[in-house]
């Protein structure tokens, strides 16, 4: 009797106890190849492959496209098939499991290349916040599927998108389908999801009955009276979405956020109206987060609640909020401090870029020393940033506006932009604070 093995979602390394399906490579019933691709699957941070852990027949898949799977649960069953090349009895994988029984495999015929294995690594990273690592086997290169080479972000890209990605001209090395391919065919819907190939547009077909006018909405009842689509008390019906991916370790770090840290907050303006020309915004903010974090140190710190210690850095790393259809992720500014304008928009461009495309590294999604939330690009005035552990200190942004100031014999208007500093007030006292936002709004000042 063949033998049967279950595999169990790997941890992928984000410390996330889940992850979402994204597209299967197989159904049930293939044959598979130990090491070939699985499935595709969406963590907080990338959509990444899954390889086979074993050669044999696939009998059963869980779930489809959009499910999520807890990490050390059932993902897929095989039966062995003893003929095809299998790992040998003892050797490392590369996958970490939360637990749960495994059928033996079956004895090697023949054995497998060693399996790579990850160096060590201090912090995976994540979205939003720091994590915990584990290594894990990842894949995220160009596999060919139904035809179509592409990277796993790519094909979950376009699946987001509507396109479809067997339609698509490619324009990568060696027939590759980038995201600019994807993005493209989106932007000019040359191939939509269930479009009618050019020849069976040409063919010819009966008219099309009209379609039947949509029935409108009205606020009022047949009697002409207004009337509520739900009574008082009763919960308006609708569609539950489950958070997946970026938003689901969103929500989870935001939670564990407000549990830990005691915040408190300040604002104030500040004053652009001796500004020189035109100048870099973002790149002005940076610069006076790093003369404020050398000004005054311990809101440029980590605090460890449990352990009540503080680590000053002697570098800053600015974390940027970074939004998107996805969720939130924050992208670290490596040494800020070392950095001039120009520098800091190249590196700024470099990562939103990389969030975009869903190619940022881990290492650069963790680390961070101090964040940066500039919101006033969409709207809002001050705010109440949210501090993650184990950062001390957030700030804030606000719209820049014109603003009647009072000055000495008479009154101007001043373009200012409002600031909202939150810090975790068990690391730092309000003293500390305000030094660090008035050292903050005095570099914000200068002309240049």
């Amino acid at each position: 009797m063949a033998e049967h093995k279950t595999f169990l979602l790997p941890d992928l390394g984000e410390g996330l106890p889940d992850a979402t399906i994204v597209e299967w490579m197989v159904k049930p019933g293939d044959t598979i190849l130990l090491d070939a691709p699985l499935v595709s699957m969406e963590t907080a941070k990338a959509v990444v492959e899954v390889p086979s852990p074993v050669s044999g027949k696939v009998l059963k898949l869980a779930g489809g496209p959009g499910d999520v799977i807890v990490t050390g649960k059932m993902l897929a069953e095989f039966e062995l098939d003893a003929s095809l090349p299998q790992r040998a009895e003892g050797q490392d994988t590369g996958h970490h499991h939360g637990g749960g029984d495994h059928a033996p495999a079956a004895p090697a015929k023949t054995a497998a290349p060693e399996a790579k294995t990850e160096a060590a690594r201090e912090d995976s990273g994540t979205v939003v916040g720091a994590m915990q690592s584990s290594d894990a086997v990842r894949s995220e290169s160009a596999v060919a599927v139904g035809g179509v080479k592409a990277m796993p972000a790519v094909r979950a890209q376009a699946r987001k998108l509507g396109v479809d990605i067997a339609r698509v001209r490619a324009t990568g090395a060696d027939g590759v389908v980038t995201m600019d391919d994807v993005k493209r065919a989106a932007a000019d819907g040359s191939a939509k999801v269930g479009a009618a190939a050019p020849a069976a547009r040409m063919a010819p077909s009966a008219p099309a009955a009209p379609a039947a006018a949509p029935a409108s909405r009205s606020t009022l009842s047949q009697s002409g009276k207004p009337m509520r689509t739900q009574p008082p008390g009763v919960t308006a019906s609708g569609q539950p979405e489950q958070l997946k991916g970026v938003r689901r370790n969103m929500a989870r770090v935001m939670a564990d956020a407000h549990s830990k840290v005691v915040p408190t907050t300040l604002v104030d303006d500040a004053d652009l109206h001796a500004w020189i020309g035109k100048q870099d915004i973002t790149a002005r903010l940076v610069r006076a987060m790093v003369t404020a974090c050398k000004t005054v140190p311990a809101l440029n710190a980590w605090f460890d609640g449990e352990n009540l210690t503080r680590t000053l850095h002697p570098h800053v790393d600015v974390g940027i909020a970074v939004d998107t259809d996805d969720g939130l992720f924050v992208p670290a500014l490596r040494n800020a401090d070392m950095l001039d304008g120009g520098s800091i928009r190249t590196a700024i461009q470099r990562l939103r870029a990389q969030v975009e495309d869903r190619t940022i590294p881990s290492s650069e999604l963790s680390g961070y020393t101090i964040s940066l939330s500039n919101f006033g690009m969409f709207a809002g005035r001050y705010a109440t940033p949210v501090v993650v552990p184990p950062c001390v200190a957030i700030i804030g942004a606000g719209k820049l506006s014109h603003d009647v100031v009072a000055v000495i014999g008479g009154i101007e208007v001043h373009r200012r932009m409002p600031i909202s500093l939150t810090f975790d007030h068990r690391a730092c006292t309000g003293g500390e604070a305000a030094r660090f936002l008035k050292a903050l709004l005095d570099d914000m000042s200068l002309p240049q």
